[in-house]
Formats: C-alpha cells, structure tokens, sequence
C-alpha cells in the first residue's frame, strides 16, 4: 500500500475560462488525426525518494509540495494546450471532434494504483508515491488528439512552467496546414497503406492461445550493440563495394524484423507473410516552397495533432530468415522511402478526405490472423534533458502504448544514462516475446535497478 491515498483535482473550468468564452466551442480533427482509433497512450517518469532529491539539488522537497508545483503548472500548461482538456464526441457526421465546455473534470490526480485512475478527458496525469518513497509522474493521452511528438512538446511547457521559465515553443492548433486539396489527388501507393474499415473481412473467430496474449516488457540495449547491427546492415559485398548507410533506427528495425522471423515454425504457426512498419513524422516534410516557409515552418513545428504516416513492408518467413540482415535493412529502407516525400502526406490528407465518412485504419494494424506485423516507433526524440520538473531529471522513464490488436509495437528511447544506450519498450505478442528473450545475439537485456544504478 501507499503511504497516502487522496485525490487533488484541477477544476477544468479553472484551466478553460482562461482561454474560452462560456459556450461551448467544437474543434475538429484534422484528416490525419481521423486515421488514429480510439486508443490511450501513456508515459511515465520515475524519481527517486525526494528525501534523496532534496540533499542531490540542496532543495527541500516534501511529497505534498512536489504535487503542488505539479498540480499548479500543468493547470497553467493546460491554458495553452488546451485540447488535452477537452471532450471526445462525435459531431453529427459520426466524426469525432474535441468539444470544449466549462464542465469540472479534472484531468489531475494523486492516486496509489495507476490503474484505477479515471480517463475523464483526454489527458490524466496520475502522481503515485511509491512505499520507499519513489514517485511516479504519468500521462494518459488520446492518441486521437496527439501523436507523440506533439505530447512531448506538452511535457517540455509542462516542465517549463513548473519552473517558472517562458515557454520556448507555443502549440499550433491551425487545422488549415492540413486542408485537403481541391481538386485532391492521391497515388496508388496510399491505398496499399490504409484501408476503410467497412471493407475489411470479419475478423476469424479463434480459440484463445495464451501464447496469444499481448504483453508489455522494457529492454534496454547498449550503444556498442546498436553500432554493431548498423556495421552488419552497412556490410560490403565481396568486391568491397560500399553500400549506402542505413540509419541506426533502420538497422535495429532489421534486425528485430529477421530475429523474430527466424524464431517462427511455419509448419506449427502457418504464418507465410511477416508485415513490418516504422512510424514516420510528416512535419519536416509538409513544409512547401510555394507558400511562406517561415510562417508554414512555425506552424509546423509546434503542431499538436496526428502528423503521422506507417508504411510498411512484407515478405515470406522463410525468406526474411535466410537473406542477411544487409537485405533486410535495404528493404526496411525502401518501403520508408514511400513515406518520406511531401506528397506522400499531402496524398494522405486528400485519401482520407475522399473516403469520408466512414473510418479507416493503417492496413498494418488490420490484421487477420494471416500472419504478424509489427510497428516501430522511434522515440530518440525523446526530449529527456528538457523535461524537469524543477527537482531534477528522472530516473527512468517510458512510453505505453496498449494497442488491442495483435499488431506489435515497439518503441526504441534514448537511456536514463546519456551513454548512447537506448531503452525499448515492447507491446508483443506473448511467443514474439519470447523469441526474443531467447535470440542468442542476446541484443535485448532486461531493465534493472542495478541497470539504472539505484542500487
């Protein structure tokens, strides 16, 4: 049990009369927040007991005060951000839009069980103490509303604030950057990347495996690793051609793609076809020549919403476990190749906006049981040295991303440590999992306390 149990809430209507008038106001989605489901996404940061804090910083920092500082800057943060306050519901066009009313909720809460804590609005942020005294700060979001770039510009105001600094980046809620086009147009690859939903086929009715079940592990794996795979991925063939570079994301994203393929029976499984996607940022991409790059360029860089597109690739089992990881890396690089044009998202926004009304999805994420996918997400973004909250930087941190599906997915962070590690979080499959555990090259080794040098 904890040491306390109370709830402190942040009164909504504190946050939004700041910034609206007493009626109600609808904000829309955008074309590309429209192909995200319904889904919770959350990250924490872990901190020492603030007894330890207090003699590390020379601050006298007590549980009841840290919650205080929290409490009052993310209602401040909040001003600015003010969709994380806000409601989900569907408009009259079975769309959903964020509606923003006066009402009392309060998206802030000191529990002991983060599970239990309400999802009200679109963002909770859970504060838990811990029986040694650790804390634990979190944040739910709906991924409908932002993707993950735009919840790390929200953590760094949040920590800005806490420390009484000037916010170094505004949020941008200018739907018109992502106006579809008239007339629109879109190239066939789009539809080999999203589907709507009313065409899929019925989902098979299976019996419950419990090698089925999905669940999530953080690994961590050294820098000299990381730097290993990408030497494999950039090998020269036997004339000593020099072949181009692969990123790092490029050949870690291989190696998980060929580690867990070599790992399946397809006799016992009966899974062919292996799908492979990586996330890609459409920011730095969407900035056009013909318009006012710098104003276009702000707009975009502090945009909070979806700017997100997931190409991926497929091929056999058997032969993703026989190529080299070379082969594998130049197919990861190819089928991200799709996505790294301005019109590939300028394509993107037109398709969903000729298939309105109705739902769609990645097809990466519309799995029917005819073999497995999975997603990678880089977080080396990850804003670690911008994020304190006036006592310090945290001891560990992660993302989650509870996807429902069996589709995996994998989010490589930059380490606690600042060694060049990374820290990866995994949403898997039970016996994807497990293959990786048992992988010989033993690249992906639990997160310890002794990892992180608390003990």
């Amino acid at each position: 049990m904890c040491k306390k149990d109370f709830n402190v809430k942040v009164n909504k209507s504190e946050v939004v009369a700041a910034v609206l008038p007493m009626q109600e106001h609808w904000l829309p989605l955008s074309n590309l927040d429209l192909l995200l489901p319904p889904l919770e996404v959350g990250v924490m940061f872990c901190y020492l007991n603030p007894i330890i804090i207090s003699e590390k910083i020379n601050m006298n920092l007590e549980f009841n005060s840290i919650v205080k500082i929290l409490k009052t800057s993310l209602a401040e943060t909040l001003v600015s951000y003010y969709a994380f306050s806000r409601e989900i519901v569907e408009n009259s066009a079975g769309e959903p839009e964020l509606l923003c009313i006066n009402g009392g909720v309060s998206p802030f809460f000191h529990a002991c069980d983060l599970v239990n804590v309400p999802n009200i609005t679109t963002i909770t942020c859970p504060v838990t103490q811990l029986k040694c005294g650790g804390i634990i700060v979190g944040c739910t979001f709906d991924h409908r509303v932002a993707d993950a770039y735009s919840a790390n510009l929200f953590l760094v105001s949040w920590s800005e604030l806490a420390q009484c600094k000037p916010l170094s980046q505004f949020p941008s809620f200018r739907r018109s950057s992502l106006f579809p086009r008239h007339p629109g147009y879109y190239d066939d690859s789009i539809d080999e990347l999203y589907v709507p939903v009313s065409i899929l086929p019925r989902m098979k009715s299976e019996i419950l495996n419990p090698n089925d079940q999905v669940i999530s592990r953080i690994y961590y794996v050294t820098g000299d690793k990381i730097e290993h795979l990408q030497s494999l991925a950039n090998c020269h063939d036997k004339k000593g051609t020099k072949y181009s570079q692969r990123s790092k994301l490029e050949s870690f994203s291989a190696f998980l793609w060929k580690t867990i393929a070599c790992g399946i029976n397809k006799e016992t499984s009966g899974f062919n076809n292996f799908r492979f996607g990586i996330v890609v940022d459409g920011r730095t991409r969407l900035i056009s020549n013909n318009v006012d790059v710098n104003n276009q360029d702000k707009s975009l860089k502090g945009y909070f919403g979806n700017v997100l597109s997931i190409p991926f690739g497929e091929k056999k089992v058997e032969e993703l476990k026989e190529k080299s990881l070379h082969w594998v890396a130049n197919v990861v690089h190819e089928f991200l190749d799709i996505a790294k044009t301005q019109e590939h998202f300028l394509g993107l926004i037109d398709w969903v906006e000729a298939h309105r009304y109705e739902p769609s999805i990645a097809k990466i994420y519309a799995m029917n049981g005819d073999g497995p996918a999975v997603v990678v997400s880089s977080g080396q973004h990850f804003p670690t040295k911008k994020i304190n909250f006036k006592w310090d930087q945290p001891a560990f941190w992660s993302y989650h991303f509870p996807w429902a599906g069996k589709a995996g997915y994998v989010m490589p962070m930059p380490s606690p440590k600042g060694n060049g590690d990374w820290i990866v979080y995994m949403h898997l499959v039970k016996w994807q999992m497990e293959l990786i555990e048992a992988s010989p090259s033993h690249v992906f080794e639990p997160v310890t306390a002794n990892y992180l040098n608390l003990i």
